[in-house]
């Protein structure tokens, strides 16, 4: 393991995404009075620790099918042609394109998002957890990653009109990662 950075315990290495201890989950405006959360419990990912943090890198994939809002008619319906079109598009990428520090533990990430064939360009605000090591002998990362995004730019661009004005499901969505990876053995 090296230090390479100021940031407590860096250890330089190839990561892999920890799916049981991660949370990758959205909200979205519904009916223009409340917000729908979700999540999807399929993830997987590798992360790059390099000696400078800045030059580090992700890549992760989401399995869209494996989305969760704890209703199971609404989470059928969102994976129809109507949102995901998850026969078409089972499963979303990010890939990194660059890293920002922004002060303390605060980064900006880059990176080319995929949802529907439409990849287009996005920033994560994203805060340094910590690593440590685990209880089994390895060595674990934390990170927090949020962003908005707008779903019509992803081509999942239903508007379903409200009576009186607005949309059932608005467009603007908040998204938030908690991601916890392991140290691969060397």
């Amino acid at each position: 393991m090296t230090t390479a950075t100021a940031i407590p315990g860096y250890v330089v290495g190839t990561w892999d995404i920890d799916a049981a201890h991660s949370d990758v989950s959205f909200s979205v405006r519904h009916m223009m009075v409340s917000k729908v959360r979700g999540r999807f419990t399929g993830v997987t990912g590798e992360l790059v620790t390099a000696e400078r943090f800045q030059d580090s890198s992700v890549t992760a994939t989401v399995d869209a099918t494996s989305i969760t809002t704890g209703q199971e008619q609404r989470d059928g319906h969102i994976r129809s042609a109507d949102f995901f079109d998850v026969e078409k598009y089972p499963e979303w990428t990010f890939r990194s394109t660059g890293l920002v520090a922004k002060g303390g533990d605060d980064y900006v990430l880059a990176g080319d998002l995929t949802i529907k064939g439409v990849t287009r360009p996005v920033e994560f605000a994203l805060e340094v957890n910590g690593f440590g090591p685990d209880a089994y002998g390895g060595t674990r990362a934390g990170f927090t990653a949020t962003t908005t995004i707008k779903r019509s730019e992803f081509g999942v661009d239903i508007e379903t009109p409200m009576d009186g004005g607005g949309v059932v499901v608005g467009d603007k969505v908040s998204v938030e990662l908690e991601i916890e990876a392991v140290l691969r053995a060397s």
